[in-house]
């Protein structure tokens, strides 16, 4: 695990050497991913600014781990901010066009969010950092196109939900956000991301590496897991390819 962990923050060095980066930037939402890509960040270093962004939710797990960064790691300076009266009168000027969406507005949250990081990364002179992993970013496409997705690096995205699991327990992150269910946190009602994909990461793992191998699955329970699998990823699957391009080509002399 000690090996894993120093393989990324290496990464993270040596990409922010290359391009002259001094610092790193990053949405801390108190979910396992964030806590442990922030923390990653920390190590290598580089000023890293740990950002709390609240939009109806009070991000206590979230404040909690930037205070944690921050005592732990000097290089570490946490910046909060409560976006709801700017997401309040987006949300106004939503309804009055009559695009009120409930998952539209979810998806505007996160990239409400994504423009505040990119704020405060372009004032710094520094860089986004992302924290989806794995399953999310590759498997089922469970992330904002131009929000959460809207980052310069990914440094966990290799990393299955498991893997991040993992290295949480070996970095000692906060029992706390390691025992909490996981959740996007862009929602009211607080729906966690099992109620929305339907099942947990452990088994979206299991159908991604089925996917992955051309697995001929014969078990009802694998069969349904893979339906649903295949469901997020189909409906995603624009996300995670490259935005098509009209080719021209033929008219070219």
């Amino acid at each position: 695990m000690e090996d894993r962990i120093n393989h990324i923050v290496n990464w993270i060095k040596d990409y922010a050497h290359k391009h002259n980066i001094k610092t790193l930037v990053i949405g801390v939402s108190g979910g396992i991913d964030s806590a442990v890509a922030s923390t990653l960040c920390a190590m290598t270093g580089l000023r890293t600014i740990p950002m709390v962004m609240s939009i109806r939710n009070r991000d206590i797990l979230g404040l909690e781990h930037a205070w944690w960064l921050e005592e732990k790691f000097e290089n570490v300076s946490k910046r909060v901010v409560n976006l709801e009266k700017i997401f309040h009168e987006f949300e106004n000027a939503s309804k009055y066009l009559g695009a009120d969406s409930k998952h539209a507005f979810a998806n505007s949250r996160s990239r409400l969010r994504m423009m505040m990081l990119y704020q405060v990364a372009t004032s710094e002179k520094g860089l986004v950092v992302g924290t989806g992993n794995k399953v999310e970013d590759f498997g089922v496409g469970f992330y904002t196109k131009y929000g959460d997705g809207g980052v310069d690096i990914s440094p966990i995205a290799d990393c299955l939900k498991t893997d991040v699991w993992n290295m949480a327990s070996y970095l000692k992150i906060l029992q706390s956000i390691q025992d909490a269910q996981p959740t996007d946190g862009l929602w009211d009602d607080g729906r966690t991301d099992e109620d929305q994909l339907g099942m947990s990461y452990e088994e979206l793992e299991k159908a991604m590496k089925q996917q992955q191998m051309n697995a001929i699955v014969t078990k009802p329970i694998d069969q349904k897991r893979m339906s649903i699998y295949m469901k997020h990823r189909n409906n995603n699957l624009h996300k995670m390819e490259p935005i098509p391009v009209c080719d021209m080509s033929k008219f070219n002399d």
